[in-house]
């Protein structure tokens, strides 16, 4: 949840400049002064989670781009994944053959595999 004082300095001083695919609303201040760079920020649509920010707005929000992902999209290569918020503590969480909550078993090592014995 976003605190009331962002809120409050959000419409005061924010220009809404666009939205992602998670909901998540993106600002800018609307009167910058010349001696300084421009803030920009993120109302989270649910919890504040970092990694719920796409790339292409993390890009903007860190000003690494100047061009809103909302008006120019950055370019999708063919080997890129879509963008995934960071699962731990979920269901969805990974968890390797072996786990304890995924059957606690895995395969057996194949020939390749050598333990090392000191001498």
């Amino acid at each position: 949840m976003t605190t009331i004082g962002t809120r409050i300095f959000t419409m005061f001083r924010g220009e809404f400049v666009g939205q992602d695919e998670f909901g998540n609303r993106y600002y800018r201040e609307k009167h910058t002064p010349a001696d300084r760079r421009q803030k920009r920020w993120v109302l989270y649509a649910r919890e504040a989670e970092a990694s719920c920010v796409p790339p292409s707005w993390h890009g903007w929000l860190h000003h690494i781009v100047d061009d809103l992902p909302a008006v120019k999209p950055a370019e999708v290569k063919p080997w890129e994944k879509p963008h995934q918020p960071n699962m731990t503590g979920t269901s969805a969480t990974y968890r390797p053959p072996g786990h304890i909550l995924e059957g606690g078993r895995r395969d057996r090592a194949t020939g390749d595999y050598e333990p090392w014995r000191p001498e």
